[in-house]
């Protein structure tokens, strides 16, 4: 008798060429798929037998554009997170981590990843740092050169999402446009993601011609069909399951050319709700049929990053599967890992992370001295009165816009208690040039109290902002000893607080305890009066310089349209008389 490691007995298996399910026996060998046996009558000796007892078995989920530190989780316990979730493969983009290490920071994510119970691979991040060093400062930087050495990792399926979208179709010198002539030459066909929000006919057909043919952002129903006529692999991620972009695709039956991606997922997000699985439940409440759901989480997903081992349970294909009671309510009872057993809904548990990462990357807050003194914004002027450029947040996005406030001058200092505005600071912190950059923010933010924190895009200085420059210092070391994380502070006190550890970005402990510590930042910052549907990521791209329209780095204030730092006091308020 024919031995096999695994037979899956009475199960209801999604047939991924059929796009339907049929009752079969699986059986498993060598950690691949063997035998799908539709009559069920073929003897096997094996060494573990599971009866499914009807349930449905499907593919391992796909999630092919995602970051793990947007869960502030190392790959180790994400992995064990989000296997709980029926997802056996992700392919993260690392920029945050490229911008604190450089290419260190990669090589460092991707040994990292080598014990979680999932398979994790990198795309190449592409734009590291965001901009230039002219208008923010970060700890790596990840050049032409860089890219081809990652290119060589086996770990390494793709070049990751190339943000800046509108330089790079212009006459421009960038060394992503370096890297993909290379490409162009020596690996024709790899695999580019791309970022490209509003681009349409020649402007779109110009980033096509270069070779990106994946894009994940938010878009109209013309921009979807622009894509997908010009042949771009869509992949849609939450903010996306619009009913007109939905209906679209299943009326014209589109489903090779798109999948289904979750990109920034946070802690308390993936323990509340769940990762891949959401985003795919949700689309099928919405209206997908469950068949192509699946179809789109799996499949065509391996197939644009060239795994065509898995995806689909097929004789030879690598045996990551999950079985499940209703394949439109994505809770796996078991999920299984090259037919192993990664996960079993009675047995759940949390991992803490095993890989130590290099003593410096517990070190990576790295800040000059700092006094009273430096929570001071001097002005240059004689004049008793100034008007200065403030970031006004707003409720509904994270777009700021720039707002035009007069504020008195009292002994070349600004007074800006009465203003409405809080004092925001971004401190370098990665032992560069402890440069401090000055602005205000307003609108919907907070209204009272300090919040601090390092995880603040791309860049990842230390950002912090309040109303009381002693609790600013008070956060501003709390965050130091720490070494990364956020806090809120007031009167003195620390309200609530999440240490980040690694890089300043990210934590070793599993889901529950990172995703409860972010809840608590969240629900203080909602108490402070910040007024936004994510106030996390609100406050996490203040300092984003790709994002309009005015933003604070280390450089100072800037002008995301015209790519250039501005003034904190508008010119000719500023007395050029002063010395």
């Amino acid at each position: 008798m024919e031995s096999v490691s695994l037979l899956i007995r009475n199960a209801k298996v999604f047939n991924t060429y059929l796009k339907k399910f049929i009752p079969a026996d699986v059986s498993v060998k060598d950690g691949k798929f063997y035998y799908i046996d539709r009559k069920k009558d073929t003897p096997f000796q094996a060494d573990t037998v599971l009866d499914a007892q009807g349930k449905y078995m499907i593919p391992g989920l796909v999630d092919i554009h995602m970051h793990i530190e947007s869960s502030m989780m190392t790959p180790e316990p994400f992995g064990e997170c989000v296997a709980a979730y029926g997802v056996t493969t992700i392919v993260s983009e690392p920029h945050e981590m490229a911008n604190v290490k450089g290419t260190r920071g990669v090589l460092e994510m991707i040994s990292a990843a080598k014990n979680a119970p999932i398979d994790i691979f990198y795309g190449i991040p592409s734009s590291v740092p965001s901009t230039d060093e002219r208008l923010e400062t970060t700890g790596g930087i990840i050049d032409c050169g860089a890219m081809k050495h990652l290119l060589k990792e086996e770990e390494v399926v793709c070049v990751g999402e190339i943000m800046n979208y509108r330089q790079i179709i212009q006459e421009n010198d960038l060394e992503i446009t370096k890297f993909l002539r290379y490409l162009q030459e020596e690996h024709p066909g790899y695999v580019i993601e791309g970022h490209c929000p509003s681009l349409l006919d020649l402007d779109l057909a110009r980033f096509l011609y270069l070779g990106i043919d994946g894009d994940h952002t938010e878009h109209t129903l013309e921009e979807v069909k622009q894509r997908i006529e010009n042949g771009m692999f869509f992949e849609i991620q939450d903010k996306m399951l619009k009913p007109e972009v939905l209906e679209y695709i299943c009326e014209n039956r589109l489903y090779e050319y798109c999948g289904f991606v979750t990109d920034d997922t946070m802690a308390d997000v993936l323990y509340e709700k769940g990762q891949l699985n959401y985003v795919v439940q949700k689309a099928i409440e919405t209206g997908f049929p469950v068949e192509m759901a699946i179809y789109c989480a799996t499949y065509t997903p391996s197939r644009r990053m060239h795994l065509y081992d898995r995806g689909t349970i097929a004789p030879g294909k690598l045996a990551d599967f999950l079985l499940l009671k209703d394949p439109a309510v994505l809770r796996p009872d078991y999920v299984y890992k090259n037919g192993v057993q990664i996960f079993a809904q009675k047995n759940g548990k949390e991992l803490q992370a095993s890989y130590p990462f290099p003593q410096d990357f517990y070190q990576s807050v790295c800040l000059p001295p700092l006094s009273l003194e430096d929570f001071q914004v001097k002005a240059d002027t004689d004049q008793e009165e100034v008007t200065v450029r403030v970031i006004e947040v707003h409720s509904d996005r994270t777009q700021t816009t720039e707002k035009l406030v007069s504020m008195p001058v009292r002994g070349h200092v600004l007074e800006w208690k009465d203003s409405g505005c809080l004092l925001a600071m971004v401190l370098e912190r990665h032992g560069k040039n402890g440069k401090i950059g000055y602005g205000f923010i307003t609108g919907a933010c907070l209204n009272a109290g300090t919040v601090a924190t390092t995880y603040f895009h791309d860049h990842h200085n230390l950002f912090v902002a309040g109303d009381c420059p002693e609790d600013m210092l008070l956060a501003v070391r709390r965050i130091e000893e720490m070494q990364g994380g956020f806090l809120t502070v007031r009167d003195g006190k620390v309200l609530a607080e999440l240490a980040l550890p690694v890089c300043g970005i990210l934590s070793e402990r599993g889901v529950r305890d990172t995703a409860l510590g972010l809840k608590a930042i969240r629900e203080s910052l909602e108490e402070l009066g910040y007024r936004h549907s994510n106030p996390i990521m609100s406050l996490g791209t203040l300092g984003l310089p790709v994002s309009p329209a005015l933003k604070l780095t280390d450089k100072g204030l800037v002008d995301v349209r015209q790519s250039r730092i501005v003034p904190l006091i508008v010119p000719g308020e500023i007395d050029d008389n002063y010395k």
